[in-house]
């Protein structure tokens, strides 16, 4: 049986490859145009299996595995990318963060829970695969997405949400502009009616707003924080659990950022293998060395 620091550290791990998976599926007809986040899609599903299968995660490791293969289908092959396709992708990704958060849940991943996911995502997987093959066959897509300045709501708070994060993720990756920013805080105002009756909602998408509009921030800053935030906030809502909605610091920070913030800032995120990340982008060795010191200093105290 793998240790508990190991199955903690492929939980941080997986959740990263998550990260990167649902942001590629925001904006899935923008990922396909770029061959190195594709890539990177269908490795963050590679990773995953593989961890699994080494840590006999049967259940994580044949989801995984389906969306690899789903995925290099997009890897080797031009297909039209319709709204069917994002639900089916999205819902596939959705059981495997369900799979892992059970495994960091107190009983651990049990045998019978893992199976009745599978069980709910197995009809997705069928259908993914055969509408695949619909599509390489010259089949016509089924409403393919387009760019709205306001998008209807559905009813579907998590679909809709969804939506508008797909939409501000193609603004994000456009250069920076006072348009593009005005654009963005538009999409705010659309996220915040959505359920204007919550105030850590409200209270959420007041600071989104006021940190796009900021122009000290950088979209590379912006962008994984804003998104990331907003997602797993309409998540909570929809599990009825907005009370765990509470922005973190970093996003308090871009709402109030000074000019020139980000020549003496990085951004770091609260596991640690995006800190070592952060921090090795930014860092020297000799200072990263130092700060290892002062690190162990403190986790000793």
């Amino acid at each position: 049986m793998a240790s508990e620091e190991i199955v903690r550290f492929f939980i941080e791990e997986g959740k990263e490859h998550l990260n990167t998976l649902e942001n590629g599926l925001l904006d899935l007809p923008a990922t396909v145009q770029n061959q190195e986040e594709i890539d990177e899609m269908f490795r963050a599903a590679h990773s995953v299996k593989g961890g699994a299968a080494m840590l006999g995660y049967s259940s994580i490791q044949k989801v995984a595995h389906r969306l690899e293969d789903y995925f290099k289908v997009l890897k080797e092959e031009t297909l039209p990318i319709d709204r069917k396709l994002e639900s089916l992708f999205l819902q596939g990704v959705d059981s495997l963060r369900e799979l892992l958060e059970l495994l960091q849940s107190p009983f651990g991943l049990r045998d019978e829970d893992a199976d009745e996911v599978f069980s709910r995502v197995e009809p997705a997987f069928v259908e993914l695969e055969a509408h695949l093959k619909h599509l390489q066959a010259g089949g016509s897509p089924v409403d393919t997405p387009a760019a709205s300045a306001s998008p209807a709501p559905t009813g579907n708070l998590q679909g809709d949400v969804s939506e508008i994060l797909r939409q501000m993720l193609s603004l994000f990756r456009q250069q920076e502009s006072s348009e593009s920013r005005q654009k963005l805080a538009v999409f705010c105002q659309h996220l915040q009616e959505l359920a204007s009756e919550s105030s850590p909602w409200i209270s959420l998408t007041d600071l989104a707003d006021r940190a796009v509009r900021n122009e000290n921030n950088p979209y590379r800053i912006l962008a994984p924080v804003v998104i990331v935030e907003l997602r797993e906030a309409s998540e909570a809502i929809a599990a009825g659990d907005e009370g765990s909605i509470a922005p973190s610091f970093s996003l308090k920070h871009l709402a109030e950022a000074q000019p020139g913030a980000w020549g003496h800032y990085a951004l770091i995120r609260s596991d640690p293998a995006s800190a070592v990340k952060a921090l090795t982008d930014v860092f020297e060795k000799p200072q990263l060395m130092k700060l290892a010191k002062m690190l162990y200093k403190v986790a000793q105290a």
